[in-house]
């Protein structure tokens, strides 16, 4: 049965509302199903999305989607339209969608551990590969899969023990995925000689393993680097984000409501960011999830991406070492002016292509208000809301002053006493497992074609253009 009708409803009423959000939310709907199985949801679903694409590519194939300019090729690709992600999307003014539902749609219509409380991954990552918001009955299924699958080699764990204690979290965390990849369903399936109709199968496999078994990887670095080795095993009663809590060693209920909510939101972005869009090309390739994601995890760890996170945390905490807990909006002023004319950012504000707040931003900020709302570093992060962007704006060279979703998540973990912010774009990592997962298993699926675009010198440039503009 349909979780209630007033959900359904409201679904309606928003397509209603908006037009244009017709098409992309043709197949979402309330999962009415007492299938609990994924893989034969999935399998449905497949045959009807090939020849969608089969059809769409005959009919428009030919369709231009926009003109491409030199400025858009010397700086980085920015607004260039050339990647289908079918996950999730990004809007320049409301942020991410996931299947067409926005993070607040998410964490209504969702499943979650508790009446009120935030979504559990699992839902979302049944959401992103079929489009459907699941029951909580499937998601209670797809977190006992998950826990079912979570067995680590023991070699996994040498590998990582090979590296120096002091290597980064996330070499080590790289490291680990990567020594998995030796159990990959794919690469078996394709050494056999399996037909290409049926790659999202062993695909799927790969991708399931992978994200059950991430979390392991990824609390046995932090135990292995900060707790002395004292390694905690997982607790099989408890969901996806509330195990990876519990085996990082924070078993506070309100912990583990917020690495449900971290996970959630962290999972996907669409694709044109380093670590999916690192994903997908490799995977391009045929690559295996495992060396697909392990790529991935490269790119998440650049400071311009995922390595953000740790950068904001230790920027506040500079903030207070020099100026104290009770800075006022002035000083934070001088403060802000300060790290500008020294050549550097202001970490947390910005993004690539919001303009404005960041979703993701939003609900954190949410989070903080009802269960840490008297906390210096929160405090200090809601002055920096309403400082930074003015300044940034004022600076003129800013396509988007408002805070991203790294602004906040540090001072949240912090608070409940996660405070090795070397360690935080790990559990980004973790998170991304799902995202990028998801649409492996449909590139797959869709047969989607190696990435090979075109490069020019810069020779080429300033030929073509010269001939441009020629009478």
């Amino acid at each position: 049965m349909f979780r209630s009708v007033n959900l359904l409803s409201k679904l309606r009423s928003r397509i209603g509302e908006q037009p244009s959000l017709k098409n992309s939310v043709r197949w979402l709907q309330i999962q009415s199903s007492s299938d609990l199985d994924l893989h034969s949801q999935l399998k449905e679903l497949i045959p009807e999305q090939q020849e969608r694409l089969k059809k769409f590519k005959a009919e428009h194939g030919k369709v231009q989607l926009g003109n491409i300019t030199v400025d858009m090729v010397l700086g980085g690709m920015r607004g260039m339209t050339g990647l289908l992600w079918e996950t999730s999307l990004l809007d320049p003014d409301e942020g991410i969608r996931f299947r067409s539902l926005t993070i607040p749609e998410c964490q209504k219509l969702l499943p979650a551990a508790k009446p009120g409380g935030e979504p559990l991954p699992e839902g979302l990552f049944w959401l992103l590969l079929t489009g459907k918001v699941p029951s909580k009955e499937q998601v209670d299924a797809l977190s006992k899969e998950l826990q079912n699958r979570a067995s680590i080699p023991d070699y996994a764990f040498k590998a990582i023990d090979a590296l120096p204690v002091t290597a980064h979290p996330m070499t080590q965390f790289a490291t680990g995925v990567m020594a998995l990849q030796v159990q990959s369903e794919f690469q078996k399936a394709y050494e056999k000689g399996i037909h290409k109709s049926k790659y999202w199968e062993p695909t799927y496999e790969d991708s399931l393993n992978l994200i059950a078994r991430v979390p392991i990887v990824a609390a046995y670095v932090y135990r292995r680097i900060y707790k002395d080795g004292k390694i905690i095993p997982p607790d099989e009663s408890l969901d996806y984000g509330g195990n990876f809590s519990h085996m990082l060693g924070f078993d506070s209920p309100t912990m583990q409501e917020l690495m449900r909510l971290y996970v959630t939101i962290h999972s996907d972005h669409e694709g044109g960011n380093v670590s999916a869009h690192t994903g997908h090309l490799v995977a391009s390739a045929l690559s295996d999830p495992y060396l697909s994601f392990a790529a991935a995890l490269n790119g998440l760890a650049g400071p311009l991406h995922g390595l953000a996170n740790q950068e904001v945390l230790l920027w506040i905490k500079s903030v207070v070492d020099e100026c104290g807990e009770n800075i006022t909006s002035e000083q934070l002023k001088e403060y802000v002016w300060k790290t500008l004319k020294g050549g550097k950012v202001v970490p947390g504000f910005g993004h690539g292509v919001l303009r404005k707040t960041d979703p993701r931003y939003t609900c954190q900020r949410e989070f903080a208000l009802k269960h840490l709302p008297n906390d210096p570093l929160f405090q200090l992060v809601s002055k920096l809301y309403e400082v930074v962007p003015p300044i940034l704006t004022e600076l003129g060279k800013v396509k988007n002053p408002w805070p991203n979703v790294d602004a906040h998540s540090g001072v949240l973990l912090n608070y409940f006493g996660l405070s090795e912010a070397r360690y935080y774009t790990v559990l980004f990592g973790v998170s991304r497992s799902i995202g990028i997962c998801s649409q492996l298993i449909w590139d797959r699926a869709l047969g989607l074609p190696l990435e090979r675009p075109k490069s020019v010198t810069m020779d080429w440039l300033e030929n073509y253009c010269k001939k441009a503009a020629s009478p």
